[in-house]
């Protein structure tokens, strides 16, 4: 990644998550709160995920299945009956993302970026592919945003698992790709714009600039998901 990318990157994202714990710290523990008296389990989710240059790290999330879901896979569609009434919600506001804070501040995430994957398949990638790596896993990012109804595309295939391997991932790894050889700190804001706000975003125009052609995709996605 280019210094004139990085530095800023980083200030911002030391700053911004900094002010983002000490704001939002009354509302994460009401949420703990929350999660830990609507149903059993931990209030957190913690789980092992691929970081920058394949270094393992500890990612943690509000709960929002019921405890021990993840042993039945990590694929969730929009009808998953794993997920709590509360973490529908939480996940629909993205407010299950928020202790990544923590993350960021650590320097092990970065606002912006790849979303970290599980060892099994960040040990798929091949070739210039495994580049990705050069970066932070990030909260938002382009592939983040285009897949925002990833649930419901899932849910459109027969086989969830086999569309997720087949079409899902190899398309998060090429907008993964082209967000690390075009990406800039300019960019990096007009992600996490579009993450906070994404109607005005769309009112502005924005959204096609920063190249998140969601109706198109979201279509071609659609067609792909019933053929499995």
């Amino acid at each position: 990644m280019r210094n004139s990318w990085a530095i800023p990157k980083r200030l911002f994202d030391f700053a911004a998550a900094l002010a983002g714990l000490v704001v939002l710290s009354p509302l994460m523990l009401a949420l703990a709160v929350l999660v830990r008296a609507t149903s059993p389990g931990p209030a957190l989710f913690i789980q092992e995920r691929v970081g920058r240059q394949g270094r393992i790290f500890r990612c943690a999330k509000f709960r929002t299945m019921g405890a021990g879901a993840q042993a039945q896979g990590t694929v969730t569609t929009a009808a998953d009956a794993r997920v709590t009434p509360l973490g529908r919600w939480l996940r629909r506001w993205k407010l299950d993302e928020l202790p990544q804070l923590w993350n960021v501040l650590a320097g092990r995430m970065s606002f912006v970026g790849p979303r970290p994957d599980v060892p099994g398949y960040a040990d798929r990638l091949q070739g210039d592919d495994r580049r990705i790596l050069e970066l932070r896993p990030g909260i938002t990012g382009p592939a983040t945003l285009l897949f925002r109804d990833e649930e419901r595309l899932l849910a459109l295939a027969k086989n969830p698992q086999a569309f997720n391997d087949a079409v899902v991932y190899p398309e998060k790894v090429r907008l993964n790709r082209e967000y690390l050889e075009a990406g800039n700190f300019w960019r990096d804001l007009g992600y996490v714009f579009a993450t906070v706000w994404p109607g005005l975003t769309r009112r502005l125009g924005w959204d096609l600039r920063l190249g998140l052609r969601y109706g198109e995709f979201s279509a071609r996605l659609e067609r792909e998901a019933v053929r499995y």
